[in-house]
């Protein structure tokens, strides 16, 4: 034998209160929707009915309730049954016509929402020449249908909704409250609104509605300071015929966090479905904030969100071509105006750079990086310098600016945000680009070697230096460079770098894991850095010639210490305690003590 399911209509309350919807407040745009619904629906067979939605707050019925007249189509008593009391089903509604194109409902949900805020609603409507007809539905599931008796029936067709507020919910039926729900959720509705005396619509989006039509930028800008509290650096109108999508994208005027999903102004056929929707512009647009309006586009169950199908997919690519068009004809036509735009939002085309070959080359040509001969852009490098050398991190540029330059090398800073993976797509772009990465260790094979006899004359040099600076678990050479003025150069290559991490690692590692990391440095390459002395430097053939081998000791470690501090290093707690030792020892040797008392 087959049974009903039976519906605790208070479980299914609680259930789109705390699940389905964010806030109380969608009970407006639920009442807006169904008046909007029935007056649409009335229009299409009389043309010249009027279309106004009056909501009465509890300050002018007198009685606490809230009410809301539409001069719409109307129900009849059998709609009534089939409309107002079925949750979840939309059969009968659609054979009503209430599930056409032009109409915004469409999950069957209707005044169910409404219980959110109220314990009991009566429904008071008229369907041309038949009787009006009241219904009254109870927040414990009960319903009663009745025809409406003579004082309460209406001179016209259409609906009134009358809601008796429950008592945890009085503050959202006071009328400041209502009327900016209305003008919230209603602003752009096609039929006028009033909360009271206060019309709440506006009438059109201030956005173009028609691919191609003029576009008042000076209407667009003060819509989103008014609206979304900006000034944008620039308005882009939007359109996607295949959505039903008219709107305005509004470049963001200050820099924001790529990281952060923006949220975009959606409307469905002129109702406001949220203030925040995902999804709407690939992530890479996050410079950009929409105010759009569809007609196709699917919202979720809720009417909160929009609802990911193929359609928003085709959509919201459709919106990022717009986008990408607008900064290409930006560099086209504005170089001046979009280098502004550059030092704002560069994360994000840098970032659309990396799959997109058009914006590549917007970047190429347009955005300035830094280098150790000035800032250029890398088509600028390339024509003047042929190969384009470049530094992965801004601690190896640091190292290698200054000393690259006087060896005629001009090097580009790849250590920010996506640079360096630009500079390593460029041949894939651009097959006669030629890239080099420069490691540390390059540049010694570009410093000059010492005379045979003045190298052997420094050996015993060479070893007590090396002595010195044993512990920090570096190699002491020495060559002749430029800049002179630089005493000594501290070059760690990749692979002597990661024997450091590894090192580290060790040591807070604990025994399960230090076994694993002792593996691995037994089959790292055997690669130590380097502390390159500079022979061209005064004060390095002066320390060369000393015959104390403690002052010795004590000079290179702070010359070890000063490589060290110019290079950007990171300071451990070994070279932290020997450059506090070259100090002390320095200080001792230059302020001989007396002796103590």
């Amino acid at each position: 034998m087959d049974h009903t399911f039976q519906v605790d209509l208070r479980g299914v309350v609680d259930l789109l209160s705390h699940h389905l919807y964010g806030s109380p407040r969608v009970y407006v745009r639920e009442l807006l929707q169904n008046a909007v619904d029935a007056i649409t629906a009335r229009r299409s067979t009389e043309p010249d009915a009027p279309a106004l939605v009056r909501i009465e707050t509890p300050e002018t019925t007198g009685d606490g309730t809230l009410r809301v007249h539409d001069t719409g189509i109307g129900l009849t008593e059998a709609q009534v049954h089939e409309l107002l009391a079925t949750i979840g089903r939309s059969s009968k509604r659609d054979e009503l016509g209430f599930s056409r194109h032009e109409f915004l409902g469409q999950f069957g949900i209707g005044l169910l929402s409404c219980f959110l805020v109220a314990d009991e609603i009566q429904v008071f409507t008229r369907n041309g020449d038949h009787p009006t007809v009241r219904w009254t539905g109870y927040a414990d599931g009960r319903y009663a249908v009745s025809l409406a008796p003579p004082e309460a029936s209406r001179a016209e067709p259409g609906t009134t909704v009358t809601l008796v507020p429950r008592r945890d919910a009085d503050q959202w039926f006071a009328t400041p409250t209502v009327t900016d729900l209305a003008r919230l959720f209603g602003s752009l509705l096609p039929v006028t609104v009033r909360v009271g005396d206060v019309v709440t619509t506006t009438g059109k989006p201030p956005w173009p509605t028609v691919p191609g039509a003029p576009v008042d930028r000076a209407a667009l800008v003060a819509y989103a300071r008014e609206t979304l509290g900006i000034d944008p650096f620039d308005v882009l109108p939007l359109s996607v015929p295949e959505a039903g999508l008219t709107g305005v994208a509004f470049i963001l005027p200050t820099p924001v966090n790529p990281a952060a999903r923006a949220g975009h102004r959606v409307y469905l056929k002129r109702m406001l479905l949220t203030e925040n929707a995902d999804g709407l512009l690939p992530d890479w647009a996050f410079f950009a904030h929409c105010v759009v309006d569809a007609s196709e586009l699917r919202p979720t169950a809720s009417r909160e969100a929009l609802y990911e199908d193929t359609l928003l997919t085709t959509t919201r690519e459709a919106l990022g071509d717009q986008v990408r068009g607008w900064l290409v004809r930006l560099a086209r036509h504005d170089p001046h105006r979009l280098a502004e735009f550059l030092q704002v939002h560069h994360l994000g085309v840098k970032a659309l750079a990396l799959h997109d070959d058009e914006m590549f080359q917007l970047v190429d040509r347009w955005w300035p990086m830094d280098t150790n001969v000035g800032t250029l852009t890398l088509a600028e490098f390339r024509e003047r310098y042929g190969v384009l050398r470049y530094a992965a991190s801004l601690d190896e540029f640091r190292q290698l600016a200054a000393v690259a330059a006087a060896q005629d090398l001009a090097v580009v800073n790849g250590g920010y945000t996506y640079d360096t993976e630009l500079i390593e797509r460029l041949p894939a772009v651009d097959r006669s680009v030629l890239i080099e990465r420069l490691e540390p260790s390059d540049l010694t094979t570009r410093f000059d070697a010492l005379d045979p006899q003045v190298e052997m004359a420094l050996r015993p040099f060479l070893a007590a230096a090396q002595r010195a600076v044993e512990r920090s678990g570096c190699e002491v050479v020495i060559r002749a460079y430029e800049p002179v003025s630089l005493p000594a150069l501290y070059l760690v290559s990749r692979s002597a770098a990661f024997n450091d991490q590894l090192a580290a690692s060790r040591d807070r590692a604990d025994e399960l894991w230090g076994g694993v990391l002792d593996a691995l440095a037994a089959t790292a390459p055997p690669d130590r850095p380097q502390l390159v002395l500079n022979h061209r430097n005064p004060l390095v053939r002066r320390v060369t010639a000393l015959a104390d081998p403690e002052l010795v000791g004590l000079a290179v470690e702070a010359l070890y210490g000063q490589a060290l501090l110019l290079g950007h290093h990171p300071i451990r707690a070994a070279d932290a305690a020997l450059l506090n030792d070259s100090f002390l020892g320095l200080l001792g040797r230059a302020v001989p003590g007396q002796g103590r008392a």
